[in-house]
């Protein structure tokens, strides 16, 4: 095997653990994506992230394993609370919501930083959960998210039209939590938003289909470039996703655009 054939494949075993990782969130955000569209609640999903990403860093704070129990379970437990807690605004002021949501995303993100104002670690770890670390996802890190991706999907599919304000945010909750600590909060936020904006002008029966498309070309493009010339992973993915969408759309049908603008 000479130099090349070996540097590509230990590329690709890099590349392939991570790769997973994104697959796996795409296959619950995508759907999850489209929901968030239609109820008009966009920075849900960084709400609920940043929540879960707060109960890992208050669970971190006692030098436990980022990737044990206790850590996953403090994050579940955070997203759910969210959820209840943005359930009850839904209710309770449900012209405000988006604005209530927008609010809890800024309390929960700057908790964390006073979290880890004395941590001489604390910055870092904040980065992490922000920008996520997916090129160093390892096979171990999978399981209980393929678990989760399975539930969530499952659970989907059986809500499907039936989904109501509760069952949404917990199932959301559940989603959000195994996926900010594989990817961090950004890709959380692309995966969800960026596939679904670039196909909501297309025929019902296409759109699944062509956001897992723009999904995994943003994420195989991303991996593979981040390697190629070393920069952040996730940033670039982000990027690439962006991209990707842009095409997607720009060659897709404009009847719904140009009724709306005539209107």
């Amino acid at each position: 095997m000479n130099a090349g054939s070996l540097a590509g494949s230990l590329d690709l075993m890099i590349v392939l653990p991570a790769l997973l990782a994104g697959l796996l969130v795409l296959a619950t955000h995508i759907p999850l994506g489209a929901q968030v569209l239609k109820r008009g609640i966009v920075f849900i999903d960084l709400a609920i992230a940043q929540i879960a990403a707060l109960g890992v860093i208050i669970a971190s704070s006692g030098e436990l394993d980022p990737q044990g129990w206790v850590v996953q379970l403090a994050a579940g437990a955070a997203a759910v609370l969210g959820a209840l807690f943005l359930t009850w605004t839904e209710k309770r002021w449900p012209e405000v919501q988006e604005a209530q949501i927008g609010v809890l995303f800024i309390l929960a993100a700057t908790a964390g930083l006073l979290l880890v104002a004395h941590n001489p670690h604390g910055g870092e770890h904040l980065q992490d959960l922000l920008a996520g670390q997916i090129l160093w996802v390892r096979y171990s890190q999978l399981l209980l998210p393929a678990i989760g991706t399975v539930m969530v999907v499952a659970l989907l599919r059986h809500f499907n039209a039936r989904l109501s304000r509760l069952s949404f945010y917990l199932i959301f909750a559940l989603a959000v939590t195994q996926s900010v600590q594989l990817v961090g909060v950004y890709l959380v936020f692309s995966s969800l938003i960026v596939p679904s904006l670039a196909v909501r002008n297309y025929p019902e029966k296409k759109r699944f289909p062509l956001a897992y498309l723009v999904g995994a070309a943003g994420y195989i493009a991303g991996l593979f470039l981040s390697l190629l010339f070393d920069l952040p992973s996730g940033a670039l993915i982000v990027w690439c996703l962006s991209l990707a969408a842009m095409v997607v759309y720009a060659l897709g049908p404009k009847g719904m655009v140009q009724k709306s603008m005539a209107s």
